[in-house]
């Protein structure tokens, strides 16, 4: 065989083994073709609801049942401090003491007068004894038995002043010592080592660790919704309480325009005065809509907002369960921390996707799995 001839069948060749590569090629896109996968998405159904509960919060302040002023009620000059601020202490503690060096010896001398007017006394009574003795033999005239008996009485009246002196002077003493009224911590003091404090003059402000209550202000309406004793819900601090209305006041604050509502928190609340508290009322809201999470949602056009349901697809013919997007356009009644009460261009039992809308677009043929929520 010639050199031509050789050429010849050697690009014969070649060109057999180019169309069968082409052929088979051809024939992996057309299988690839027809195996394209949809994208699944998680669907669930709406359901209708003739009315929501809606939560209110209203907020106020945590006061102890007792928080006072302690001082000492004379002045005087701050000898000890027994107790300082953060203190737990329980009634009558001595908190503090006054300087006592003035009504101690005041005491001295009411006790020197008062045992001299009882030497006065036993005089008196000895010598209107002695001048009884004598009247009967007739020595002594009655003038002078009369002056003996008044001599006596008034000796008598300036012991009973001295004994009432006495008596006032020791409880000056006493109350030159400052005793807890109450249980509770000391919240503040007010004065220092050796000063001198005017009678009243809080030196500590205490604060009762028993009865706490939080006072919360509400609108006029919704005060008409309690009554004394109702148990209602209060947080503080991450910490929830079935409390009870203690009191409803019967004047609108002038600046917030609200009622305020005395409540008794429980004995095992561990809460500080002063927190803020809060109240939760959960009232009923007669409006038809459907419950679905947040997720569901997507900004829409105008700040409208948007849902997205699956309805049967117009293309597909060899697989029934192929569905496409369609974007709805719904308004928003409430929320919760992870759901939306909803209404607007949906029906009920229409299935909605419940979450990855961001990978979705309208009209995409999409293959659709039951929420199993």
């Amino acid at each position: 065989m010639d050199r031509a001839a050789r050429r010849s069948w050697r690009a014969f060749y070649v060109c057999v083994i180019a169309v069968t590569a082409l052929t088979a090629c051809q024939k992996e896109v057309t299988e690839h073709a027809n195996t394209a996968q949809l994208q699944t998405v998680t669907t669930a159904p709406l359901r209708l609801s003739a009315s929501y509960q809606s939560e209110q919060v209203f907020t106020g302040t945590i006061r102890a049942g007792n928080t006072t002023g302690v001082g000492f009620e004379l002045s005087g000059k701050l000898s000890e401090l027994s107790v300082d601020s953060g203190a737990k202490v329980t009634q009558g503690q001595v908190l503090a003491k006054l300087d006592t060096r003035l009504l101690d010896a005041e005491h001295q001398e009411i006790q020197a007068s008062l045992a001299q007017t009882q030497a006065d006394v036993d005089l008196a009574t000895s010598t209107l004894k002695r001048n009884l003795e004598l009247k009967k033999s007739g020595y002594v005239s009655e003038q002078l038995l009369d002056e003996n008996r008044t001599q006596l009485a008034s000796l008598e009246a300036a012991k009973q002043r001295l004994l009432a002196s006495l008596q006032a002077n020791q409880l000056k003493r006493d109350k030159s010592q400052l005793l807890a009224p109450f249980d509770g911590i000391i919240s503040q003091r007010q004065h220092n080592l050796g000063e001198v404090v005017a009678a009243g003059s809080p030196v500590f402000t205490l604060v009762g660790s028993v009865n706490t209550e939080a006072y919360i202000g509400v609108p006029v309406a919704v005060a008409q919704q309690f009554v004394n004793g109702q148990n209602v819900t209060v947080s503080v601090h991450n910490q929830q309480f079935t409390a009870k209305i203690a009191g409803i006041s019967a004047e609108v604050n002038p600046i917030s325009r609200t009622l305020q509502l005395r409540i008794s928190l429980p004995a095992h609340a561990n809460v500080i005065n002063g927190e803020i508290a809060y109240l939760h009322q959960q009232q009923t809201v007669e409006q038809a809509g459907y419950w679905v999470p947040i997720s569901a949602l997507i900004d829409g056009i105008r700040g409208r907002w948007n849902i997205y349901v699956t309805t049967p697809s117009s293309h597909s013919t060899t697989d029934s369960t192929s569905t496409q997007i369609e974007r709805r356009d719904v308004d928003i009644l409430y929320t919760t921390q992870d759901m939306a009460y909803i209404q607007g261009a949906i029906k009920a039992d229409e299935q909605y996707v419940t979450q990855g809308l961001h990978k979705l677009v309208v009209g995409q043929a999409v293959s659709s799995i039951a929420s199993t929520r």
